[in-house]
C-alpha cells in the first residue's frame, strides 16, 4: 500500500468512518497493486547474469579431442580429430588417428587448460535458428526459458523478428556478445517503426528515415507482414533503403498483401529472405494472381486464414516450365528460402503435435495455455479441425517440399528456421523437427547440415557485405560447435532433448542422444543440464499453480 493509502486509511479509522470504508479502501489499494504488477509484467524479462557454474571457458586453449567432424560445408564426416580452441576461434583441426587403430597417444597440444573428451562423438557447426522469436509476457516471459531450450538444442545463433521489443533485443544482443548472459549470438531484425519515437510508418520517406535510424540504432535487419502501414510503396522503399545501409530483410507474405507484391516481385526489388511458404504459389498461379478464396473468406478469422492457406496445393503444377522459370529467377536475384515447415506442420496432424512427448517436461503451463484453441489467439486456429483440413495441408506440405528442394537442386539457398513459440512448437524441439521435414523434402542430411549452419551464417552476413565468422568448423572461424553421442546423419531424432527410444541388442528399450556439449563463442554447455534447468523452471510455474509436475 502507497503512503497516500495508509493516511487516507487512519483517516478513515480515526474520524469513526464504517469499517466498509475502510475496506473499500484496502480493496481498492489491491487492485491498484495488481494493476501495477500486471504492467510490471507488459513486457519480456532479459537474461539473468550468466552464473559462475553455467558453461566452462573461454579459455586461452580448449581441446575437443577425437571426435567426428562434419564440419558444415556439405563435405562428409572424417576422424577423429582434435579441434584446438583459443578463447573463442577455432585455431586448428588435427587428425588424431586412423578408424579402427588407437589414437596417438601424447598428441599436442598438451597444455589445454581443458578437454572435452569427444571420443566416439560427433561434431557439427552450431546451428543457426533463422526465424526466432523470444517468447511473450503472456506465454514465456523469462528470456532464459527460451535461450536455454536453444543452447540444449545445439542453437548458437537466431535471427530474431523480432526477438523482443527493440530496447530489449539490442540490449541482450550486446550481453550475449560480452558472454554476460547463457545465450545464442543474437541478431535484431524488427518490423518498420518499432523502437523509435515517431510513430506509425505513414509513407515511403519516413520508412526511408526510419531504416536509417534502424541502422544506427542496432538494428540488424528488417521483417515485413505486407500488411496495414506496410504498403507497397513503403515496403519498397524500406528495401531500397536497406540496402543501401547493409541491413538485411526478410518477409512474411501475408495474404492481405500478397496480390500486390508477391514474391517473385519482391525478389525483383531485393527481399533478402522468403520466410514460411507464402507467396510462392501465388507467384505461379495460371491465369490468376489471386488464390481462388471462398466468398466468406475473412482474414481475421484465423481458422478460415489458415485452413484456406493450404487450400492452394491445387492451384499449381509442380514440374511446369512455369514453375522452373520461377526458381531460377529467385535464385538470380539471390532470394533465401526459410521454409518454417515445423511451425504449420500441426495443421496436417494435430494430434501429434499436441501430445508431442516434451510438452509435459519442458513446455510452460502458460505456454501450454496460450497453444490451447481461442478465437483471440494468434496461431491457435484449430477451431474445429477436420479431417479435410489436415488431409489438405498434407497434400500442400507435398508441393511445397518439392518447391523447396527443386529450389535447393536448381542451385538456391535454403536456411533453417523454426518461428517456435506458436502452434504447438517448443524452442529448440521445433528446430530439430525442421530437420526432419527438409529430409522428408529430400534434402540428404548433409545438405541439412549445411542449411542449418554455413547456409545460415551466410545469409546473416551477406547484407554487410563482409564473409561470416560463424557456421562452418574451421580454423580461425567462431568456437560454435554441436556436440553428439550419436551420428545425426544417420538419426535427426537424437538431437531431440527427450532422446531417442530403441530396442537394445538385450531387447530393452533405451533413449539415446540428446545434444551433449553446446559450445558458444568457446563457451562449452552442459545440454543436459540446461534442459535441467529449464524443467525447474516449469516445475515452479505448475507448483505455483497447485498443478502436478512430472515428466523426465
Amino acid at each position: 500500500m502507497g503512503a497516500g493509502a495508509v493516511c487516507a486509511a487512519v483517516l478513515l479509522l480515526a474520524t469513526g468512518a464504517p469499517s466498509t470504508a475502510v475496506a473499500q479502501t484496502q480493496a481498492q489499494n489491491q487492485a491498484q497493486s495488481q494493476a501495477q504488477a500486471a504492467q510490471a509484467r507488459v513486457t519480456l524479462n532479459p537474461a539473468p547474469p550468466r552464473r559462475a557454474d553455467e558453461g566452462f571457458g573461454p579459455y586461452p586453449l580448449m581441446v575437443v579431442r577425437g571426435a567426428m567432424l562434419i564440419d558444415g560445408t556439405g563435405a562428409p564426416p572424417m576422424g577423429p580429430v582434435d579441434i584446438v580452441i583459443e578463447n573463442d576461434k577455432i585455431t586448428d583441426i588435427i587428425q588424431a588417428g586412423w578408424p579402427g587403430l588407437p589414437e596417438r597417444e601424447g598428441r599436442p597440444p598438451l597444455n589445454a587448460a581443458h578437454e572435452i573428451d569427444a571420443r566416439g562423438m560427433y561434431v557439427m557447426p552450431g546451428f543457426v535458428d533463422a526465424h526466432a522469436h523470444g517468447g511473450s509476457p503472456q506465454k514465456a516471459p523469462d528470456l532464459e526459458y527460451v535461450y536455454k531450450l536453444w543452447l540444449a538444442h545445439g542453437v548458437t545463433t537466431v535471427r530474431g523478428v523480432s526477438l523482443a521489443p527493440h530496447d530489449i533485443a539490442v540490449s541482450e544482443k550486446a550481453r550475449s556478445a560480452r558472454g554476460e548472459i547463457v545465450a545464442p549470438r543474437i541478431f535484431n531484425y524488427q518490423t518498420i517503426g518499432s523502437g523509435w519515437s515517431r510513430g506509425r510508418i505513414r509513407n515511403p520517406e519516413m520508412a526511408r528515415e526510419w531504416v536509417r535510424w534502424g541502422a544506427a540504432n542496432g538494428v540488424d535487419g528488417i521483417k515485413f507482414f505486407l500488411r496495414g502501414d506496410e504498403t507497397p510503396e513503403v515496403v519498397l522503399a524500406a528495401i531500397d533503403e536497406a540496402k543501401k545501409n547493409h541491413m538485411g530483410t526478410v518477409a512474411h507474405i501475408a495474404q492481405p498483401g500478397v496480390a500486390q507484391l508477391n514474391a517473385e516481385q519482391l525478389a525483383a526489388a531485393g527481399l533478402g529472405t522468403i520466410t514460411h511458404f507464402y507467396g510462392h504459389f501465388e507467384s505461379l498461379l495460371g491465369g490468376r494472381t489471386i488464390q481462388d478464396y471462398p466468398t466468406d473468406y475473412n482474414f481475421y478469422d484465423e481458422q478460415k486464414r489458415f485452413g484456406e492457406a493450404a487450400e492452394i496445393w491445387d492451384e499449381v503444377e509442380p514440374g511446369s516450365a512455369q514453375w522452373y522459370a520461377y526458381l531460377e529467377a529467385q535464385k538470380k536475384a539471390g532470394v533465401v528460402f526459410d521454409p518454417t515447415m515445423t511451425i504449420y506442420a500441426a495443421s496436417r496432424d494435430l494430434m501429434r503435435a499436441r501430445n508431442a512427448p516434451w510438452h509435459q517436461t519442458y513446455t510452460l503451463p502458460a505456454l501450454a495455455d496460450y497453444f490451447q484453441s481461442t478465437r483471440d489467439n494468434h496461431g491457435s486456429y484449430f477451431f474445429d479441425w477436420t479431417t479435410s483440413n489436415e488431409v489438405a495441408w498434407r497434400r500442400f506440405y507435398e508441393r511445397f517440399m518439392r518447391l523447396v528442394n527443386d529450389y535447393k537442386k536448381v542451385g538456391g539457398r535454403v536456411t533453417v528456421g523454426s518461428d517456435s513459440g506458436f502452434i504447438w512448437k517448443l524452442y529448440g524441439f521445433g528446430y530439430i523437427e525442421e530437420l526432419e521435414l527438409l529430409q522428408e523434402a529430400g534434402f540428404h542430411p548433409l545438405e541439412i547440415v549445411r542449411a542449418a549452419t554455413m547456409d545460415g551464417a551466410t545469409t546473416l552476413a551477406e547484407p554487410t557485405g563482409k564473409a561470416p565468422t560463424f557456421g562452418i568448423v574451421r580454423p580461425g572461424m567462431s568456437a560454435d560447435l554441436v556436440i553428439t553421442t550419436e551420428n545425426p546423419l544417420a538419426n535427426f531424432k537424437t538431437l531431440y532433448g527427450t532422446g531417442h527410444e530403441r530396442l537394445s541388442p538385450e531387447n530393452r528399450i533405451e533413449t539415446v542422444g540428446g545434444v551433449r556439449w553446446t559450445v558458444a563463442r568457446g563457451v562449452a554447455y552442459d545440454a543436459p543440464a540446461l534442459l535441467a534447468d529449464v524443467k525447474a523452471m516449469v516445475d515452479r510455474q505448475k507448483a505455483e499453480r497447485g498443478e502436478a509436475q512430472g515428466g523426465r
